[in-house]
């Protein structure tokens, strides 16, 4: 009986096959590289964009539009069913491309709907908080007492609705999608600066907007990935987003970027100095917006930061690491009888 030893076999099946160098530039080890679908994604959000206006723009002919002050839930309904819908036409077409469930794009964390009941109610305390200080400051004034009846419930339903929506379709467009591929791609917090710079930028369109505003703006949307690099999803942010909007603009009935809502129950005007009012563009154009900001990062940080460790830890200003390679292949004995 003769003992060979050393005779280690190639596992030619799991050997990584050449790659050609012009595939290298759209595909990575975990499929098409971040920035192609990022591109792609949004490439396919304009032309949903485009088409859908196309549809709605022939439906919606004879349907009352907002005023250059006023917004009218009709109106509102179809900029956010368009918005919304074309985000997830891009979206469900990524998730086919990238073999990945829709919910994966930062929706699939634990506890979603606490996340989202706390979040509803700390939308509504926080606006209240600073809306009420304003109108405690002298720089807002209300109207008389609004009239309870079967019209103010009525359009606190809608408003609620509606304002679901918007809070929905402006996280998964700013925080969805594109979050969790930047964050595949660069890092979540490079892709979070990126995005909220982006976010805050996009708000300069809006009628009535402030400097103050427009750096409020961004600085919510760090909050909004603050919260999610907490709990691993947007519900926290959504249910933010929508009570803050709705408690802003049907509750406490202030401007929001310089539109206000029809129907809305109280009516509210700036008074004084526009810096601290906010002027026409209404509560975030004030700067104890930016004050009620700071506090709020510090109270999420003294409330998650010490207990509660981030799913995304690993990716913080880098792409999640691969997982660890597979053991080479060992040494084997061949016995060769003769």
């Amino acid at each position: 009986m003769i003992w060979i030893h050393g005779d280690t076999r190639l596992d030619t099946q799991n050997a990584s096959p050449q790659t050609h160098p012009i595939k290298n530039i759209f595909l990575g080890r975990h499929g098409l590289r971040a920035g192609w679908s990022i591109l792609t994604f949004i490439g396919l959000f304009l032309i949903g964009i485009i088409t859908l206006s196309a549809i709605l723009g022939l439906l919606a002919k004879h349907l009352p539009h907002s005023t250059p002050h006023e917004m009218s839930p009709i109106f509102a309904s179809i900029n956010e069913a368009l918005l919304l819908g074309s985000w997830f036409i891009a979206a469900w077409v990524m998730s086919r491309i990238e073999e990945k469930p829709l919910l994966s794009y930062n929706y699939s964390g634990a506890h979603r709907l606490p996340r989202f009941l706390y979040g509803l109610l700390w939308g509504f305390l926080c606006a209240s908080a600073l809306v009420l200080s304003l109108w405690r400051l002298g720089f807002l004034t209300f109207e008389a007492a609004p009239v309870f009846n079967l019209s103010a419930l009525k359009f606190a339903f809608i408003w609620g609705l509606l304002f679901f929506t918007v809070g929905f379709a402006e996280e998964s467009i700013s925080r969805g999608y594109l979050q969790a591929t930047f964050t595949r791609g660069i890092g979540f917090w490079w892709g979070a600066i990126i995005l909220s710079f982006g976010f805050g930028t996009l708000h300069m369109g809006n009628p009535g907007e402030n400097p103050i505003g427009l750096i409020s703006a961004g600085v919510i949307a760090l909050v909004f990935c603050l919260s999610l690099w907490y709990t691993g999803s947007l519900w926290w942010a959504i249910g933010f987003h929508a009570a803050w909007d709705w408690a802003e603009s049907y509750f406490y009935g202030t401007a929001d970027s310089g539109l206000v809502t029809h129907g809305r129950l109280l009516t509210a005007h700036p008074a004084g100095n526009i810096y601290w009012s906010g002027g026409t563009t209404g509560p975030e154009g004030s700067l104890l917006v930016l004050i009620l900001q700071i506090i709020i990062v510090i109270a999420m940080l003294l409330w998650w930061g010490r207990r509660t460790p981030s799913p995304f830890a690993g990716s913080a200003f880098k792409p999640p690491a691969d997982p660890a390679p597979p053991a080479p292949p060992q040494p084997t004995s061949t016995v060769v009888q003769w």
